[in-house]
């Protein structure tokens, strides 16, 4: 394998390599090691759309990464920052973040810091905070049949299971809600996910994805223009899971929709902070339009 650059921390000694050199099962055991819930399958799909760099130990253990997916030739999404807790302190995350703007320079970056992480985002220049939610439990939910009109004063048009014929709209909504073309992550997250669609006069205006992650599954994204719409959409996938473990991560803002998931049984277990490195991560094409009301993951945004 190559290795790209070495680094000494105290009795350690590191070696940078290409994340895919490295086996996905080293990956695996470092993030349960520090209680991230990914499985091997969530690993894949970043593998997958992203490129990123492992930090090896001496006796080849990976002891750090970090990944970064490209949405277009200027914006960079960073992502899966983890080290042992040893190296936390010794410079390491700086060093894999430093390698990752040195690979990607030009381009505009964003992620989800974990509270551990901020600090270090802070000193390297990243602001424009925006406060997540993690939502996650076993839900409980109404009995209510999936695929009928919901003209009930919440929503008005026609809440139906997602088809092959609408992923265009999809993708409309979508580059309008993040101001990215998302496609290549927007078409792997289809193809592991159920999706629902709200469909008015004909036009699809908010959808929500849920597919498996983690201890479970997770709601995501979910994109309209209201949080009325995103409720409508994301519903069905609560009355599917109820008694299930179910996870959502949502901006701080999106009250209603927030308290339609802690109503559900997914209370707020933590809270991360989107940040960008010049400029705000994602942002909707119009004010009034469609946006982010649930990130497809922390990592993916």
């Amino acid at each position: 394998m190559e290795t790209i650059a070495r680094l000494h921390l105290d009795t350690f000694e590191l070696t940078l390599r290409d994340i895919k050199d490295v086996g996905p099962e080293q990956l695996h055991a470092l993030s349960v090691s520090v209680g991230w819930p990914h499985r091997d399958t969530d690993w894949q799909m970043l593998l997958d759309l992203g490129q990123g760099l492992a930090a090896v130990d001496e006796i080849g253990r990976v002891v750090g990464t970090v990944m970064w997916l490209r949405y277009g030739p200027d914006f960079c999404m960073v992502c899966m920052l983890i080290t042992l807790p040893r190296l936390q302190e010794q410079g390491a995350g700086r060093w894999l973040m430093e390698r990752a703007h040195a690979l990607n320079q030009g381009a505009v970056f964003g992620l989800t810091a974990t509270k551990e992480a901020k600090r270090l985002y802070r000193a390297l220049g990243y602001g424009h905070e925006q406060k997540i939610l993690r939502c996650q439990g076993e839900v409980v939910s109404e009995a209510r049949a999936p695929g009928t009109s919901i003209a009930s004063g919440r929503v008005e048009g026609l809440v139906r299971p997602l088809l092959a014929s609408d992923h265009d709209s999809l993708l409309r909504l979508d580059r309008a809600a993040t101001g990215y073309d998302r496609s290549a992550a927007l078409q792997a997250l289809l193809t592991a996910s159920q999706g629902y669609v709200l469909a008015r006069n004909e036009e699809i205006v908010a959808y929500a994805l849920c597919r498996p992650f983690g201890r479970g599954h997770v709601v995501g994204p979910v994109v309209a223009a209201t949080e009325a719409d995103a409720i409508a959409v994301s519903r069905p996938h609560v009355e599917l899971h109820a008694g299930r473990f179910l996870r959502a991560d949502t901006p701080a803002c999106n009250t209603a929709f927030t308290n339609f998931l802690v109503a559900s049984g997914m209370q707020i277990h933590d809270s991360v902070t989107s940040m960008g490195l010049g400029r705000a991560p994602f942002t909707p094409a119009r004010p009034d339009g469609p946006r982010r009301i649930a990130l497809a993951s922390q990592a993916i945004g």
